[in-house]
């Protein structure tokens, strides 16, 4: 079985690490559209450009489901609907929104981009499976050219996290809205404390990846995952090596008009 994921750069690693967890067997083709980051500034209509072709060229490259690792995407398939891949396409949003109704909290903060704040698809999900839920959305367009820059931690990254969650009223739950955000992990620990649960949707999306691998071939491949970037190779294989790609694993560049195909 071959999984498709895809975010606009290092976020979506956070989806398939966790995929990886659960499902040490399968193929998964990775693709990083770093050439068009950061998503989150970025117009719907530039968007929903981007979720039609990136699906198609990771249906094209033989993924048997596409496993949602962007958030931004999943907003913009909210409103306008998911392109038709031909294939089953795993909402990362609908997972997280999931995570949040098993948390049990009741005041919810989500940390997202700007789009996908601007679009409510979060508080329309929480609140679709609960209309008590508080929901506050808060952009926080900082984060991810700092995880893209490989400042996971230190002065800098504190700073940035903690100007994020400034906005937020009394809150008991965070939802880190977008996949970088999992990577400043420890900031987010250090700033908030240990009373406000953090929420990680690539738990929950990882969960139902591997629910779809049981209902269908199950955990069978190689275990091998190819990782393509529409941006420069060099840094992105360097973060890889850093977040633990192995020997039987390929990076690889991908032009960027190919992938928007």
């Amino acid at each position: 079985m071959i999984l498709g994921i895809f975010d606009s750069g290092l976020g979506g690693l956070t989806v398939v690490r966790r995929v990886r967890a659960l499902l040490p067997n399968v193929d998964i083709v990775f693709l990083a559209d770093q050439a068009h980051v950061p998503y989150g500034d970025r117009t719907t209509d530039d968007l929903a450009g981007l979720l039609a072709q990136n699906v198609a060229y990771l249906a094209t490259a033989g993924a048997d489901a596409i496993v949602m690792g962007c958030n931004t995407t999943c907003a913009i398939a909210a409103e306008r609907g998911w392109p038709d891949a031909g294939i089953p396409i795993l909402d990362l949003i609908d997972a997280a929104a999931e995570a949040v109704a098993a948390s049990g909290a009741r005041r919810v903060g989500v940390l997202a981009t700007a789009a996908t704040t601007r679009s409510g698809a979060y508080g329309n999900a929480i609140r679709a499976r609960d209309r008590d839920v508080h929901v506050e959305e808060i952009a926080a367009p900082r984060l991810v050219p700092l995880v893209e820059a490989g400042t996971l931690s230190g002065p800098l990254a504190r700073d940035a996290v903690a100007d994020a969650v400034a906005g937020f009223t009394e809150i008991d739950a965070l939802v880190l809205a977008c996949t970088h955000y999992p990577l400043l992990d420890d900031e987010f620990a250090a700033v908030l404390g240990a009373n406000v649960l953090r929420i990680d949707p690539a738990l929950a999306q990882a969960e139902r990846a591997a629910a779809f691998a049981r209902l269908h071939a199950g955990d069978v491949g190689s275990g091998a995952t190819r990782y393509l970037t529409t941006g420069v190779l060099a840094p992105f294989r360097r973060a890889l090596e850093t977040l633990g790609a192995n020997e039987r694993d390929s990076i690889e560049h991908v032009s960027a008009t190919l992938a928007r195909r």
